[in-house]
């Protein structure tokens, strides 16, 4: 099973809706998960049923019970995220505040504290209406731990992917550098980066690569509307080349992308042939690269 993650330096590259197309591709042998649980929006295009929805804990928090507590104020010395605070007869602890930390658990005299796994969220295993199953997740409201969350939703995709006995998992990945693009890089095969042709288009497409070279996983790039800027597009394939990545598509700036998330379809099924054809090259690439 091969699993390819598909990821920006920045948001608004086209990478969701790239991503969706190569899963509509491949949709016959591929699970797809989304992994860009902060800001999820695959299911705009896929139209998934939320089915088999689980609860998600990470983390801790602390919560103090009032019939015990003396009202020392220990905790609230010691709570370095003012989350304590005081009334009358007793003090309370703002779990959004909170960050687990068990300071005032260990200090208070009168065992008033109890440390609770925190809420953090949902995972979903829902049908499509392209016949591939997905693999989603919604973050708890101000809710961390988002890498963790995003490990869980590859952990359940590669899981079903070897039950239904298929040989793909594509993986829509979160822009940037932070802790969830880490977490979706981890085990991952071949990664797609999409990028424009903008100065932090440019800039950020680096900064990812930085990241993926420390994993040392072979990638390729789409450039996405690569006829806005040909100076900089001219730029960025001269550092794919220096780099060795693959360019795997230059797609030019067509509004059937804004057209086609309004219907609620992936680019592939929109009725404009040179896209179509340019995304099924690169998929046709990649499965090459997949399986020498």
């Amino acid at each position: 099973m091969k699993e390819i993650v598909v990821i920006s330096g920045k948001g608004g590259t086209g990478k969701t809706s790239i991503t969706a197309s190569l899963g509509f591709l491949a949709r016959k042998n591929a699970v797809i998960a989304d992994c860009d649980v902060d800001a999820a929006d695959l299911h705009l295009l896929y139209s998934p049923d939320f089915g088999n929805e689980e609860n998600f804990f990470s983390g801790f928090f602390a919560e103090i019970d009032s019939s015990k507590c003396i009202n020392c104020g220990k905790c609230m010395e010691v709570c370095h995220f003012d989350a304590v605070s005081k009334n009358k007869e007793t003090h309370t602890i703002d779990s959004i505040k909170c960050e687990g930390c068990s300071y005032c658990f260990n200090v208070c005299p009168a065992n008033a504290i109890e440390m609770k796994d925190a809420f953090a969220g949902k995972t979903f295993i829902s049908k499509t209406r392209v016949g591939m199953p997905m693999v989603h997740a919604a973050l708890d409201i101000g809710a961390d731990n988002s890498g963790k969350l995003v490990a869980e939703v590859k952990n359940k995709a590669k899981k079903l992917a070897e039950e239904l006995k298929k040989d793909i998992v594509i993986v829509d990945g979160s822009p940037g550098v932070g802790c969830p693009v880490v977490s979706s890089l981890s085990g991952a095969d071949f990664v797609i980066m999409v990028t424009e042709p903008t100065v932090s288009g440019l800039h950020d497409m680096k900064r990812v690569h930085d990241l993926i070279k420390r994993f040392k996983i072979k990638s390729g790039c789409i450039i996405n509307k690569y006829d806005l800027n040909f100076d900089v597009s001219l730029e960025i394939e001269k550092y794919l080349n220096k780099e060795d990545i693959i360019l795997l598509a230059k797609l030019p700036y067509d509004k059937i992308f804004t057209q086609s998330m309004i219907e609620e379809k992936t680019v592939v099924e929109a009725d404009n042939l040179e896209i179509k054809e340019k995304i099924e090259s690169a998929w046709n690439k990649i499965e090459t690269l997949l399986n020498p």
